[in-house]
């Protein structure tokens, strides 16, 4: 079956459509009524294929009772499915674009994720999160524990159901997050997670030197029903990138990371390595016998 012209957007703005309707307690043939519609024109607008002009979205919203905060909302969802790729802004505490990445984790397949700077964050202990957000310029300690949970309940999209490919520099594993013990524990964690048949880690060396992966993290999404996607996340922004050329390039880094990562068996065993060390690197191992 051929995959769905369906971008990352077109669903979100489709999702919010639905919820409109579904909190509204009226069903869509109801509200193509409403509205003087045929009811296949707000089946499209559910399904994110479009069919409605900006002005149709408001009064379906307002027909829907739909707070003036989510029309913004749903208005700019509208406007940024015309673009190529959606940009998001990440606020002090606002959560949505983490929520977003969640929910399109939901309906992949088979997610392939590169970390090049901290463990990934589907492997991410809670004392791991926290010290990481203490040292963000951005997120405020307030936001903490809300972010911390959100994160940690990501961590259900772990099951048979799809498969996890993760790639992760050797010296993301080195970098003392949170101290000896933080790192001692995050690395336990990691090595229990590899058992799982559905998961496959693989560490890329720093013997490698300069590397593809260089231009920094990213995840990439596959569906069963769309076409794949890749999610970067910066300082202040999350970005959803659909487009064949944008996806093409981000393939290109994931075959040179094949090339060049460990095999899984040897990852473990590295990773093995510095959890046995108690977290600490190996410059201050050398430090300490100087």
């Amino acid at each position: 079956m051929p995959k769905r012209n369906s971008s990352v957007v077109g669903r979100e703005f489709g999702n919010g459509v639905r919820d409109a309707i579904e909190q509204s307690g009226m069903t869509q043939r109801g509200i193509a009524e409403l509205l003087d519609w045929q009811e296949a024109k707000v089946s499209d607008a559910v399904n994110g294929k479009g069919g409605v002009s900006e002005l149709d979205l408001v009064r379906l919203l307002s027909y829907c009772r739909v707070p003036h905060q989510e029309v913004e909302r749903m208005v700019a969802l509208y406007r940024e499915s015309r673009e190529k790729g959606w940009l998001q802004f990440i606020d002090d505490g606002n959560p949505r674009p983490l929520q977003s990445l969640i929910d399109q984790e939901r309906l992949a397949s088979k997610i392939t994720t590169w970390s090049p700077t901290y463990v990934s964050g589907l492997f991410q202990i809670a004392a791991y999160i926290r010290a990481l957000l203490e040292s963000s310029a951005v997120i405020k300690p307030p936001a903490f524990d809300d972010l911390i949970r959100l994160k940690i309940d990501r961590q259900v999209i772990f099951n048979r159901s799809r498969e996890f490919l993760f790639y992760i520099h050797e010296n993301a594993l080195r970098l003392q997050v949170g101290g000896p013990d933080v790192m001692q524990a995050q690395l336990l964690h990691l090595l229990a997670m590899m058992v799982r048949p559905y998961i496959t880690v693989r560490v890329v060396p720093a013997a490698i030197g300069a590397h593809a992966g260089a231009s920094g993290p990213f995840i990439k999404l596959e569906y069963a029903k769309y076409e794949s996607a890749v999610w970067i996340e910066a300082l202040r922004t999350g970005l959803f990138l659909d487009d064949k050329k944008s996806v093409e390039d981000y393939d290109n880094v994931l075959k040179w990371l094949d090339k060049h990562a460990l095999d899984p068996e040897e990852s473990r065993k590295l990773i093995s390595s510095l959890e046995a060390q108690g977290g600490v690197s190996l410059v201050d191992l050398a430090q300490e016998q100087l």
